[in-house]
């Protein structure tokens, strides 16, 4: 099994995360239609809760594994990374277990605490029930996850990709044939077809589990060799220790990034009724929020996750040596390849959030206007991410602390005072949750790339030049794309109309950003002009050859 280079390793997990990603959004789309506005809200309510719990028991400890492998990797102790591997799935086992029964016996209280006070939508039992249908989940996506950052710390990151996509199918293919049958073939309860559709990451990821399992052993990765002298100095304690150590800085970054998401559900539902929304909109403007707009913003969101899993291996590796011009050029690098690629698809799908929307979820003024802020959200919160897994990727947890909980607290608390100014200016006063987040976001970045700087005398020269070059591509594009769009007239309230917009922009915007950044030569100082040669000639099957 073939080992994968940082550019390698980062294309083959931000493709494959793109494709589970798209697939991602473009399943609620029969999935909207079949269960409605009502049923999306009870989904978001359970599935939120869900992915924060999952935080809790695992989110840590696959990203802790990919940079322990990799540290002990680089260092030569094989024997060590297996004995790494075995004393996590030991302790995810005991974290899974409680996490699992709390979310199980607790389902109604955490049910009454979502609904509040909110009468005439979904009721708390209906929460609780589809608590309790997506809770087994727990017992199998920690195992699923710390799989793959044993395979993504060791570099294979092919098998990992692969498994995102079988689980990806597998959980689509149970929530659209199980909510279909339970209500149009059985005509069942509404919250019986959202149960089953939650239950979907349950089977998706035992799939994919298993998929892992077997390249593993198939690999004999479990046969691990016999102990160097210096390897029987690390007991099982040290190795806890630095899983432990390494874990929970992970695992408040990530609690931090689903509590942005539950804390502005929650907020939103309890401050926007009390603004004089009605219970069907109030329901429809949480979960839009929290749910729907971010499925949609997937796409952008997804290439800072397959950058993190060629990241952190490949920097651990340069720190670990003490190559710190090689850390240096990666976090630059990094940083500068997530806004390149996220920029214009963050400024085309606000220009065209009316149409976007309109495919997804069908016609509402108000999920456009969502959609329309809350994907230069997304943007932030992609390099946010990335600044963090460097800093933890670095030892440097100090600033990931102050870096996640900051942000998080600044979120939190402008959330509702920024609805009431919002509101009081005339504006829909939800609108004020979101522009709290990209507050938030703003000041981790800032502190983050602090960080940094202090700890590492990171500089930034080469980052501030690429940045400024992709958004001179991004505002090009973005002039040219309002004034295409005054001259064209399609009725974006249709699904026809909306595609063919949608297909025109696209048109016309990506090679507007794609050439201006190709003169500015923003390819070959981002990517390298090697790779970008290998790149070419195989998508133009060796017809096209920018040479050496």
């Amino acid at each position: 099994m073939k080992k994968n280079s940082f550019v390698e390793g980062t294309f083959i997990a931000t493709l494959s995360i793109i494709i589970v990603k798209l697939l991602g959004m473009l399943y609620v789309i029969p999935f909207y239609n079949i269960v409605g506005s009502t049923g999306g809200a009870l989904y978001s309510y359970a599935y939120n809760i869900y992915l924060l719990f999952l935080e809790m028991s695992s989110a840590g400890l696959p990203n802790a594994m990919s940079k322990i492998i990799s540290e002990y990797d680089t260092l030569g102790y094989d024997n060590t990374k297996g004995r790494a591997f075995k004393l996590t799935e030991k302790i995810l086992f005991f974290l899974a277990i409680i996490i699992f029964l709390i979310l199980f016996i607790f389902a109604d209280e955490i049910g009454r605490f979502i609904i509040g006070d909110l009468t005439g939508g979904n009721t708390y039992e209906d929460v609780a029930l589809v608590i309790r249908c997506v809770a087994p989940a727990i017992l199998v996506v920690p195992f699923l996850s710390v799989t793959k950052g044993y395979l993504q710390g060791l570099k294979y990151i092919k098998p990992a990709s692969i498994s995102q996509l079988l689980e990806q199918i597998v959980r689509i293919a149970v929530i659209l044939v199980g909510s279909y049958v339970v209500l149009d073939v059985m005509h069942g309860k509404l919250s019986y077809a959202v149960g089953i559709a939650v239950s979907g990451a349950f089977f998706g990821a035992l799939f994919a589990y298993l998929y892992l399992r077997h390249i593993y052993t198939k690999n004999h990765l479990d046969n691990f060799p016999k102990e160097k002298e210096e390897e029987k100095l690390i007991s099982n304690k040290d190795i806890i220790k630095k899983i432990i150590g390494y874990a929970i800085p992970f695992i408040i970054i990530s609690i931090c990034a689903d509590i942005y998401t539950f804390t502005d559900q929650i907020l939103v539902l309890r401050t926007i009724q009390k603004l004089g929304y009605s219970t069907e909109d109030v329901e429809f403007i949480a979960s839009a929020i929290s749910t729907w707009a971010p499925k949609i913003n997937m796409v952008i969101n997804s290439i800072s996750m397959g950058m993190i899993v060629g990241l952190i291996p490949t920097i651990v590796s340069s720190y670990t040596a003490k190559n710190m011009n090689d850390v240096s050029d990666k976090i630059n690098r990094s940083m500068s390849i997530v806004f390149f690629i996220s920029l214009p698809l963050a400024i085309g799908i606000s220009i065209l959030s009316t149409s976007v929307w309109t495919i997804f979820y069908n016609t509402n003024s108000y999920g456009s206007m969502i959609l329309k802020l809350s994907v230069f959200s997304a943007l932030f919160s992609n390099i946010y991410m990335v600044i963090s897994i460097i800093l933890q990727s670095l030892n440097s947890y100090k600033y990931v602390y102050s870096v996640s909980i900051i942000g998080f607290v600044t979120n939190a608390l402008l959330d509702v005072p920024l609805m009431y100014l919002v509101h009081n200016l005339g504006y829909e006063g939800f609108m004020g949750s979101i522009i709290s987040s990209l507050i938030g976001y703003t000041l981790s970045i800032a502190l983050g790339l602090y960080g940094l700087y202090k700890s590492y005398n990171i500089k930034y020269n080469k980052a501030k030049s690429w940045f400024l070059k992709s958004l001179v591509a991004g505002i090009s594009m973005a002039i040219v794309l309002f004034i295409f769009n005054h001259f064209i007239n399609f009725n974006l309230y249709t699904y026809s109309g909306a595609i063919i917009t949608i297909i025109l922009n696209v048109l016309v915007g990506a090679p507007i950003y794609l050439y201006i950044s190709y003169k500015l030569n923003l390819f070959n100082e981002l990517f390298g002009r090697a790779y970008m040669r290998k790149i070419i000639k195989k998508v133009t099957f060796n017809k096209v050859d920018i040479g050496g």
